[in-house]
């Protein structure tokens, strides 16, 4: 997958709904001649996430804007915070202004929650996973976003890892079918993915174990009390992931009984964008 070509394709949509045939606010009142500069000010304390996503998006829009930079992606910034200072034809700046916050607004707020849940973790072995429930078409900032906060990306789509989840064990009828289908498939099509499941139940664990070839078991739901049982049961033969309703309160404990990953679906389906702006020098 061409990251590249993505995150390229994203702002071309985005300068296309935005923009369209013209942004006659500023036409009608900035001469095409006007030079200037803004700033990116931060009004929320929090991790910063989206600078060099920012940068492309300038450049895509004029490659003649320059962008100063003072704080890159990944610093903890503070309310009052200079982040960059972009230069140059002010009706570009204007034209790209909404769309560089609406990024980086997201990547960093992103950024910051799973920075926060990365520091609660700290003394364990466990890692903050990310999800596939992230904003369509900004599937790649977002888990950009996640890294940069410290967190770990799961598979990016349905491409890069075989992940058999309950309606796939359901279908393919059971766990050993699902398991030995998804081994052969990939041998057939001489693919090197690797293999994860999800179990609802310890009987479950105990059927993929059984059968084996699978590089991580995903447990679906399991209590902390559970989840210490599996860990046990599995005795680190493979890695193991908690799943399912972990939040802020709770993903220590999940933590503390000694699996390998946690997924957490709220570092970008629900998180609060980090308030900033772009103001004209």
């Amino acid at each position: 997958m061409d990251e590249k070509k993505l995150i390229s394709s994203l702002v071309e949509l985005a300068f296309a709904e935005d923009i369209g045939d013209g942004d006659h606010t500023t036409l009608c009142c900035i001469p095409p001649t006007e030079i200037g500069s803004s700033k990116l000010i931060i009004k929320e304390d929090g991790i910063l996430a989206g600078v060099e996503v920012a940068i492309g998006v300038f450049n895509k829009l004029d490659s003649n804007l320059k962008v100063e930079v003072y704080i890159n992606d990944g610093a903890q910034v503070k309310k009052g915070d200079v982040a960059f200072i972009v230069k140059g034809k002010v009706q570009s700046i204007l034209q790209a202004e909404r769309l560089v916050l609406n990024i980086m607004q997201r990547m960093s707020g992103i950024a910051t929650v799973t920075s926060k849940y990365v520091k609660e973790l700290e003394g364990t072995s466990a890692k903050v996973l990310d999800t596939r429930k992230t904003t369509p078409g900004m599937r790649i900032l977002e888990k950009q976003a996640v890294k940069i906060g410290g967190g770990v990306n799961h598979r990016i789509g349905l491409f890069d890892m075989i992940l058999l989840k309950d309606n796939h064990v359901d279908f393919a009828g059971g766990i050993e079918n699902a398991i030995l289908r998804a081994k052969e498939y990939l041998e057939n099509n001489k693919k090197d993915l690797k293999i994860e499941i999800e179990v609802r139940s310890l009987e479950e664990l105990r059927d993929a174990l059984g059968v084996g070839g699978v590089d991580r078991i995903m447990l679906d739901n399991f209590s902390p009390e559970k989840t210490r049982e599996a860990v046990k049961i599995v005795n680190g033969k493979v890695e193991l992931e908690s799943s399912g309703g972990i939040n802020f309160n709770t993903i220590r404990e999940y933590a503390l009984t000694g699996v390998d990953y946690i997924s957490v679906g709220a570092l970008t389906h629900s998180v609060m964008s980090l308030d900033m702006s772009l103001k004209a020098i």
